[in-house]
């Protein structure tokens, strides 16, 4: 072939390929290797709605594809220079463009000649908008979907318990009437169990949404576990043997102790329904250490953490039960014996700590459900089981509570509580009428405060403004919802604690007078 034919060829071969590359539905452009675009094809300035000439020469970074989404032409700039060096990058990008705001997978590669040299860089990207909002849509879809689920079995729930709190106090009130009073005891309980529950259920839904009050604190999981094990045998029955087994040199856990108590009562009941014929239940504690390959398998950040594994030797789980476990109001009992919430409840509260919960079962071969709990690594000594509340004392003369929350029932009731042991009570509704009281001079003991308040105050914010004034000011946060962020993302200083709505009036008592003892 003469050298014309093969100049013609040549020619050829250049015109197909720039057909190819001009049709392509590919966002697509040629850079020199400092970066300054050489090309670009007619679908990339399609998207920025712009010619040829108004990019050519420009380094790649500062041409519209990017100079309008913020911090994206930095990110640009180093990926020409990766690419440059001979690496090949691959992003997915949300640009702001002529057309609206629109999704890529982007990537960019260097091009050599036959020395191996770099002579050039090839950017390419593919418009993954409508996929993004159609997998968005999905999303949505599923979430709804789990809504609707969740809203369905709250209602039913709910309703069942508030038909005994209504019922209950229906029948009381008609009672009173007519001063019949040989019922009124069995109503009260009955309308009192019926809250009680509500309020357990209200609980468990917050632990699954990770958005309850967590108290956490260095915890020794395996004094925890000995302070528990007499109640665990007395729930597994004559049926099921209990194995215990701790490690030595256990490291303490950062959870909330109380709340811990809640799963390993609720794992344990779990297993003894999964053997009604009998079996073993075993509870193991360990500790361990999770590199970064492991902890992404976990869905943790790599560390140490303290393991408490439950298992049993009961009827096990399908794969299918498995992978919808911790999704509330799912249950495998029969209806009216589970709500389907505890594994959720212990899911929240594992996630909700920094730790982790994970399902081992088979069908016929029992089941071992794994809790990773967080290390706590400081000198501080591990916290044990509180004792329940008594018989609460009586004030000293002059003790004085500043009770502050937005809710009139909630301080008429902590008000009556305080007045009936002895103390004085100061009533705020709001964190600015609260300061104003401290800053007035009088008696104040202990303030009890609602976290979220009106006005733009809220407790810890009180808090801490009242610690200004009075250094050493004992504070008492009280709340229904997880307003970590508030209290101070569970970070309490001395002489602060929390006490999560709903709580009876004898726990309130307690607290209240043991706070104020300490010195």
């Amino acid at each position: 072939m003469n050298s014309k034919a093969s100049s013609r060829a040549l020619e050829v071969s250049e015109a197909r390929l720039r057909a190819i590359f001009d049709t392509s539905h590919l966002y697509q452009g040629l850079l020199a290797p400092d970066g300054k675009v050489l090309h670009a094809n007619a679908t990339a300035l399609h998207g920025i709605a712009s010619t040829l000439d108004a990019v050519v020469g420009k380094p790649f970074w500062e041409t519209a594809w990017f100079t309008d989404t913020p911090g994206v032409r930095e990110i640009v700039r180093k990926a020409v220079a990766a690419v440059a060096g001979g690496e090949t990058v691959r992003r997915e990008m949300l640009l702001n463009l002529p057309a609206g705001r629109r999704s890529f997978d982007f990537a960019m590669r260097p091009i050599r000649d036959e020395q191996g040299a770099i002579v050039g860089l090839v950017p390419e990207a593919v418009d993954i908008t409508e996929r993004r909002q159609a997998e968005e849509a999905l999303r949505q879809s599923q979430k709804m979907e789990a809504v609707g689920q969740l809203t369905g079995g709250l209602a039913h729930d709910f309703n069942n318990l508030l038909t005994g709190v209504i019922g209950s106090l229906e029948l009381l009130q008609a009672r009173i009437g007519k001063a019949a009073s040989g019922d009124l005891e069995r109503y009260i309980t009955m309308a009192r169990s019926s809250a009680e529950r509500a309020a357990a259920l209200t609980h468990r839904l917050l632990a699954f949404a990770r958005r309850q009050t967590l108290d956490a604190k260095p915890v020794d999981v395996d004094q925890l576990v000995a302070g528990m094990e007499e109640l665990v045998r007395r729930t597994m029955g004559p049926q099921i043997a209990v194995e215990v087994i701790c490690r030595d040199a256990l490291w303490a856990a950062l959870v909330d102790p109380n709340q811990l108590e809640n799963a390993l009562l609720n794992l344990c009941i779990n297993a003894r329904d999964a053997m009604p014929d009998g079996g073993r239940l075993t509870i193991e504690t360990s500790n361990i250490s999770l590199d970064e390959r492991a902890a992404r398998e976990q869905e943790l950040p790599a560390g140490q953490f303290l393991s408490l594994c439950v298992s049993d030797t009961g009827t096990g789980m399908t794969p299918d039960v498995i992978e919808r476990a911790f999704d509330p109001f799912f249950t495998t009992k029969p209806i009216g014996e589970g709500t389907g919430l505890g594994l959720s409840m212990i899911y929240g509260f594992a996630r909700q700590s920094g730790g982790q919960v994970r399902i081992c079962s088979e069908p016929g071969r029992g089941a071992a459900v794994r809790l990773y709990l967080p290390r706590h690594d400081s000198a501080e000594s591990p916290a044990h089981r509180a004792v329940e509340p008594g018989e609460p004392r009586r004030a000293e003369d002059g003790e004085t509570v500043l009770v502050i929350d937005d809710e009139p029932a909630v301080r008429m009731l902590v008000v009556e509580v305080l007045s009936d042991l002895g103390y004085t009570a100061i009533e705020a509704p709001t964190g600015a009428a609260g300061l104003r009281v401290l800053q007035s001079g009088r008696r104040v003991d202990l303030v009890v405060t609602d976290v979220g308040l009106p006005g733009g105050m809220n407790g810890r914010q009180l808090a801490d403004a009242g610690r200004v004034l009075r250094p050493g000011l004992k504070v008492l946060f009280i709340t229904g919802y997880a307003e970590s962020a508030a209290i101070g993302d569970g970070r309490l200083g001395p002489g602060m604690q929390v006490l999560t709505k709903p709580f009876g009036m004898r726990a309130l008592a307690s607290r209240i007078r043991s706070m104020i003892a300490e010195s």
